[in-house]
Order: C-alpha cells, then structure tokens, then sequence
C-alpha cells in the first residue's frame, strides 16, 4: 500500500521541488509554488487539479477522488493513498500537479514530464 513515504520520494525526485512544513502539514513546492500536500494523517494527498476535470474525476472515481469543503472553490483534489492502483499511478498524479505549478523554463528544460495543462 502506498504511504507518505512514496508520496514524499517522487514528488521530491522531479526537478527543483522542496518540501516544507505549512498548515502543520508537509506540503510540496516547485520553484516555491505548492503542488502538492500530505493532509488527513498523510493518508491522502491535495493535489493541484483543473476544476473542470476535477468534477468529473470524483464523479468517476469516487473512492479515489474527493474534494475537501474548504477547497471546494479552489482548483484542488484530494486522492486517497489507499485508493490508488500503484506508484506509477501515484506518480502519475503528481507530475500532473508538479506540471501545473512549474514555470515555463522548468517545463522546457524537462520535456520527459510532459506539457503543462494548466497555469
């Protein structure tokens, strides 16, 4: 089962992210800009998540995916570790938040994490 451990090697194995103790919990930052964050005893991970894609992730995935009250009118998702498939799947997620939160230069000196699908 994955834990925060996992959450914590890869989102610290891509490109300049640090993590940083904020709201009493870890959270994860590239070039300062938070992508992700270990709330709910580290058994769930807040990832940066398009609100239009969001709705229809918890729709479809309801045991994986939920969005907490007071992020509701942010564009954030909550994952829960226990709920996902494997590391490649938590990785997945990640570098999908990581992209969302990168400057262009880290993006274009990193194309093998992909294009940016939000800003």
């Amino acid at each position: 089962m994955l834990d925060a451990d996992d959450v914590r090697t890869i989102a610290l194995s891509l490109p300049d992210t640090t993590e940083k103790i904020a709201w009493s919990m870890p959270t994860f930052r590239v070039a300062g800009k938070m992508f992700a964050t270990l709330p709910d005893e580290e058994t769930s991970i807040a990832v940066r998540c398009p609100k239009e894609e969001r709705d229809e992730l918890v729709m479809a995935e309801p045991k994986k995916f939920w969005v907490a009250d007071h992020e509701a009118s942010f564009a954030w998702v909550r994952a829960r570790l226990a709920a996902l498939d494997d590391a490649d799947e938590l990785r997945d997620i990640l570098t999908d938040s990581w992209r969302q939160a990168a400057p262009t230069r880290l993006l274009d000196s990193h194309p093998e994490l992909g294009a940016a699908t939000a800003d």
